[in-house]
């Protein structure tokens, strides 16, 4: 595999995507999103922060053309060619009748490409997610964190421009989530990919992102959005400074902003 050169810093970045005034409703009358707005650039790590009900998987969807929005717009720029995106959900859907490395071969499958035609992407992808070893086992054999690292092989076999990740690590206990938080920072920095992040986590936000969407809910819109200065790579060490603390309580202040912004709305 040929990697990618160096990500350049934010504000050097070229537009991947945009998302411009975007409205979701559903059954006529559920405004999921309302003139949402975004830009997506080459080499970003966005985190969707919000609470329940504020439209980010919605958000997600519309990106990976599983939805189609009410209105508004989505532009990629140069188009959108077939395998542009990769998907991580919250469950790692794997094929539980299948062994790891057909379960990360599936995307390939999906086009008409056999398994020995692909075996070289498959297993770098394994590699990538410190899997190699696995490739003849099968889900019912791994851990939570195995399969959630056989779905982020499986995403980024086809090497996608844009990685969507839809809560992936939420359902997992406080250490693995720690651990592969920590292992996705040094893939992204191993494939220089372009990823959006569904969390409901502040820590997590900070920890992984340079940029921070905070979503406010009912209808779900943009509310601020926050940069996050320190560089990459990061690991554990960076959740011990004061810098990551600090940055946690504005991010922290922005959600809860959010939340009155939805309050206020409901009223």
């Amino acid at each position: 595999m040929t990697l990618p050169s160096a990500i350049p810093p934010l504000g050097e970045r070229q537009k991947l995507l945009e998302m411009s005034g975007v409205d979701k409703v559903f059954n006529g009358d559920v405004v999921a999103l309302k003139g949402m707005n975004l830009t997506v650039n080459q080499g970003d790590f966005i985190s969707l922060l919000g609470p329940s009900g504020c439209g980010k998987s919605t958000a997600l969807r519309l990106i990976a053309g599983l939805s189609r929005p009410t209105s508004g717009s989505i532009r990629w720029e140069g188009g959108q060619a077939r395998g542009d995106l990769g998907v991580v959900f919250q469950e790692p859907t794997l094929m539980p009748w299948a062994t790891v490395s057909q379960n990360v071969w599936l995307p390939f499958r999906l086009r008409g490409k056999g398994y020995r035609e692909v075996r070289d992407e498959v297993l770098w992808a394994l590699k990538m997610v410190g899997l190699e070893k696995f490739q003849n086992a099968y889900p019912r054999e791994l851990s939570g964190g195995m399969k959630m690292r056989v779905s982020i092989a499986r995403a980024m076999v086809t090497e996608p421009r844009l990685i969507l990740m839809d809560e992936p690590f939420a359902a997992l206990d406080e250490i693995t989530r720690m651990k592969l938080n920590d292992d996705l920072l040094a893939l992204r920095e191993k494939i220089k990919c372009t990823v959006i992040f569904v969390t409901h986590s502040v820590y997590e936000s900070v920890f992984l992102s340079d940029r921070i969407v905070v979503m406010a809910a009912r209808p779900g819109r943009v509310s601020t959005e926050l940069t996050v200065p320190t560089p990459y790579p990061r690991n554990e060490v960076f959740r011990t400074t004061p810098e990551y603390g600090a940055l946690c309580r504005d991010t922290s202040d922005a959600l809860h902003g959010a939340m009155h912004e939805h309050n206020e709305a409901s009223a």
